[in-house]
């Protein structure tokens, strides 16, 4: 099950079965500001996760905003799903909703410069 209104996105997965695992998670974004990034956007995750409470923080350069999954990705895993699951691959619907809204949250235009030093 996944909802998402501009700004928010929840995702929920239940095990089917002991070995199987579960999450109930929220991301909420909004634009913030970073003294050294610059203008980005601020995420939380939080919810639970294999039933342990989650309650992340993390803020994405405008120019890296868009590779929020891997974060949420990343996270997902350090609370305890499995590696080669993919929280993110069974909503893309939602993601890219996501995606558009960010988009037009930060102003990004196609062809918008990057900071090089994002991709070290």
């Amino acid at each position: 099950m996944a909802q998402f209104t501009p700004g928010h996105l929840h995702i929920e997965r239940h095990a089917l079965n002991k070995a199987d695992h579960s999450y109930n998670i929220c991301v909420d974004y909004e634009v913030a500001q970073d003294p050294k990034d610059g203008k980005g956007m601020q995420f939380r995750m939080h919810g639970t996760i294999q039933d342990k409470p989650v309650d992340e923080k993390f803020f994405l350069a405008k120019d890296q905003s868009f590779d929020f999954a891997r974060s949420i990705d990343r996270i997902a895993k350090q609370y305890g799903v499995p590696p080669k699951a993919v929280v993110t691959s069974a909503h893309d619907m939602y993601y890219d909703a996501m995606f558009e809204d960010i988009r037009t949250k930060l102003d990004v235009k196609s062809g918008d410069p990057i900071n090089p030093q994002h991709l070290e």
